[in-house]
């Protein structure tokens, strides 16, 4: 009986869509084969498995929240992993960090690590058919402490975290040749001052000159490196050595992909706008979804005007030349739950967007019947996008509506409040 609902509902959508020009069947089609990266550290808080006791511990970074029950293990953290994806539509990624090893209970440190020590992973990643991206780790470490990594004063400091990226350089690049899929290397540092700096030019050419070394190395074709750039952190309220107009730069010039986190700019910015600037000079740009709440708070995604905008821009500028990666974390809330509900509002955006009978409204613009234009994206707001994206789940295989969050919420009981 519910079988029948949802096909007739959907029956109905896919008609008033077609009176507008959207095929609801491509739309779904197309948002099948989006692939989203998650984050593996939404189901610890950013602790990773350096130690037995690993957690964060500042670097410009903070979580906040203490519910119980966090992955306290690599192999607990897949069993979330694996929970959280089987009630996401569609095969996606796994965005890993190189806290994130698994060292056999021995000190390794940062400048230590090989691709031995992410052999699980890629062993997991290979069962479930999906793909790893990878990020080196320049926070919650003793040679971060100062604020400065790859910038600092510090010639051996910079060596050492110089060391760090290309090893990790090297464990994606192998990750993306055991795979047999492209591992994208993101690379994000805290470094800043708390009060404005004496020199901001001095910082940003260690800096240029550290990311000089880490590139100069071609780890072949499986690969792809981005920056990713900041307007403020914690303890770098002041200044950050690699803001926007820095890693621009940076990418442009050395064939880089720049990444874009929807916290890192200032709260009246537009994440969206930036996006077809960029990709009239680049072949490609890494998104990291997020929401901020008044600054850079890494909020669970959640449907949005800002997300509704950037899915827009996504889909207009070609959903081939934009890699989407989701970025928060929240320790107020269960982990597998946030995970399940950021993917979905991320995809259920970008579905929003392919039902935009775009052509249609870029025809009112370029022709001025603004009039037009404006009283059709009003009239979009009232489309039954709802009964596609029901369709959507039930298609795929996933609990359709409210129906995921009791399989969550019983995994939450039996699963997760085991641990202690």
């Amino acid at each position: 009986m519910i079988t029948k609902r949802l096909e007739n509902s959907y029956l109905t959508a896919k008609e008033r869509y077609a009176e507008i020009g959207i095929d609801t069947d491509r739309a779904i089609e197309q948002l099948s084969r989006v692939a989203l990266s998650l984050h593996c550290w939404q189901g610890d808080d950013v602790g990773g498995f350096e130690t037995p006791d690993s957690e964060l511990s500042g670097g410009g970074i903070q979580v906040t929240g203490n519910y119980p029950g966090k992955a306290r293990s690599a192999d607990e953290l897949r069993a979330d992993l694996d929970m959280a994806y089987a009630m996401i539509p569609g095969k996606h990624r796994l965005n890993l960090h190189a806290i994130y090893g698994e060292f056999g209970g021995k000190k390794v440190d940062r400048n230590e690590i090989a691709p031995e020590h992410y052999q699980g992973w890629i062993d997991w990643a290979r069962t479930q058919g999906i793909a790893l991206d990878f990020n080196a780790t320049l926070f919650s470490h003793q040679l971060a402490n100062d604020g400065f990594t790859l910038s600092s004063a510090d010639g051996s400091v910079r060596e050492f975290w110089i060391e760090h990226c290309k090893r990790a350089r090297a464990v994606g690049a192998y990750m993306g040749k055991e795979l047999g899929q492209t591992c994208i290397h993101n690379l994000w540092i805290p470094d800043g001052s708390k009060d404005f700096p004496a020199d901001r030019y001095a910082p940003r050419e260690r800096l240029r000159a550290s990311l000089d070394a880490i590139y100069s190395e071609k780890v072949g074709d499986t690969l792809a490196d981005a920056v990713e750039c900041k307007l403020f952190g914690i303890g770098s309220e002041s200044f950050v050595v690699g803001s926007h107009e820095f890693y621009m730069g940076y990418a442009l010039k050395n064939d880089l992909m720049v990444c874009l986190d929807m916290g890192h700019f200032h709260p009246t910015e537009s994440v969206a706008d930036k996006i077809s600037s960029i990709l009239l000079f680049a072949e490609e740009v890494l998104l990291h979804v997020s929401r901020g709440v008044r600054w850079d708070s890494d909020h669970v995604v959640i449907g949005s005007d800002e997300l509704y905008s950037l899915a827009r821009e996504v889909v207009r500028a070609g959903l081939d030349r934009v890699h989407i990666a989701l970025d928060y974390f929240d320790a107020t809330l269960n982990r597998v739950g946030a995970w399940v509900t950021g993917s979905r509002a991320a995809q259920r955006a970008i579905l929003l967007a392919l039902l935009e009978p775009t052509d249609t409204l870029r025809g009112y613009e370029d022709s001025g019947r603004l009039f037009e234009r404006l009283a059709m994206f009003e009239e979009l707001k009232s489309m039954p996008s709802g009964d596609v994206w029901n369709y959507f789940l039930y298609k795929a295989g996933v609990p359709v509506g409210t129906d995921w969050m009791k399989v969550v919420s019983d995994y939450g009981e039996k699963v997760i409040a085991a641990r202690s």
